[in-house]
């Protein structure tokens, strides 16, 4: 054999050796392409199904949304007519105060002039009875 064969066998080799790399590289690819398919496959059920899931909890959340709002709405008149008693009880509060506070100005002038009164009648008999002692 001469050189050129020798060389042209080994170029041969290493063409078949690089072929018997690149085809188990793609075999492994391959594999691996077709994972990933499957758990694309299987990603996009599983999505399929949460987003049902996420579809009725939203349902659910309208709904009870509706009710809380429809029940706030009943009980709001509630609250309104409790915050207008609040005023009422504190006009009324402040009105007794202002009374009471007339009541006892009054009294005072009562007791004063209840005592000049008194003091008067005290006087008047005192007088009296003078008089008809003389």
């Amino acid at each position: 054999m001469t050189a050129g064969q020798v060389a042209g066998l080994i170029a041969a080799i290493a063409f078949l050796i690089l072929v018997f790399f690149i085809g188990a590289f793609l075999m492994k690819m391959v594999r691996t392409l077709s994972e990933v398919n499957k758990s694309v496959k299987t990603m996009t059920e599983d999505m399929d199904v949460i987003s049902k899931h996420a579809e009725d909890i939203l349902a659910n959340a309208n709904t009870l949304l509706d009710d809380v709002n429809h029940k706030v709405a009943t009980i709001d008149p509630v609250f309104k007519a409790a915050a207008d008693l609040g005023t009422s009880v504190s006009e009324l509060n402040a009105a007794t105060h202002d009374l009471t506070g007339k009541v006892k100005s009054t009294a005072k002038k009562t007791a004063t002039t209840s005592l000049f009164a008194k003091l008067g009648e005290t006087a008047f008999n005192a007088y009296r009875g003078r008089k008809n002692k003389d």
